[in-house]
């Protein structure tokens, strides 16, 4: 198993969830920018579960050696990468804050991703999950910027599934809403609109089993993003959303 983002929160549930439901890999490969941390958690699912994790650094900030990882396999790749920034009216405005969401979230990402969906391909074989968002189901003014890169990034999830499906290769993407994450932490988040990443663990896990496409952490927010999806935009663009 592949994971990109491994010092996420729902990454590590995810990864705790697989093994606890006996699912077998040959090993867990931790990709990360912080060592330190996912060095802890690779100890952890080394003790509590005996199962074999390799740690490798990577910050998608630098050039990337892609020839580190040639002789890397597996049949699930799982993202959750993603960097929500500055949301304010500051952090709009502020180019750099702009340039490493839509950097992290979506343009120094997929040339990673794209990495390993040719090593799927190849095998024709395994499943790719990655961690969207419903910011990018419609560009609110709340949060647009970091909402355009996970637009991008479901799209992007969209023609892959679609391109990889005569090729035995099965895409999810995972719409969570509000997360109880460091990335959110200090966020007046509704609590009853809100998952634990055990419980977003769970809901991937399921999704994962069951082949589906697409999946909202909470079901709630498919209903939500719905309404929101379909609001004229002559309402739309006076809302405070």
């Amino acid at each position: 198993m592949i994971v990109l983002g491994s010092t996420s929160e729902v990454a590590q549930a995810f990864v705790e969830k697989a093994l606890l439901e006996g699912e077998k890999f040959e090993k867990i490969y931790l990709f990360t920018s912080n060592k330190e941390t996912t060095e802890r958690f690779a100890r952890h699912i080394d003790v509590k579960f005996l199962h074999q994790s390799e740690v490798i650094e990577l910050d998608l900030m630098k050039e990337i050696d892609y020839n580190r990882f040639d002789n890397i396999n597996s049949n699930v790749l799982f993202c959750a990468v993603g960097y929500l920034g500055d949301g304010t009216e500051e952090g709009l405005y502020d180019n750099k804050n702009t340039e490493r969401i839509i950097n992290i979230n979506y343009s120094k990402l997929i040339p990673l991703m794209n990495y390993f969906a040719h090593k799927f391909e190849s095998r024709r074989s395994g499943t790719i999950i990655g961690l969207s968002s419903v910011a990018g189901d419609r560009g609110r003014q709340s949060n647009f910027i970091y909402g355009s890169a996970k637009a991008a990034f479901t799209a992007y999830l969209s023609g892959l599934r679609n391109y990889l499906f005569s090729k035995k290769v099965h895409v999810l993407t995972i719409k969570p809403g509000f997360m109880a994450t460091k990335m959110t932490e200090g966020l007046p988040l509704n609590p009853k609109l809100t998952a634990t990443p055990k419980q977003a663990a769970a809901s991937i896990y399921k999704a994962f089993k069951k082949q589906k496409d697409v999946a909202y952490v909470l079901p709630i927010w498919s209903i939500i993003m719905m309404i929101i999806r379909n609001i004229p935009e002559f309402i739309f663009k006076k809302l405070k959303l």
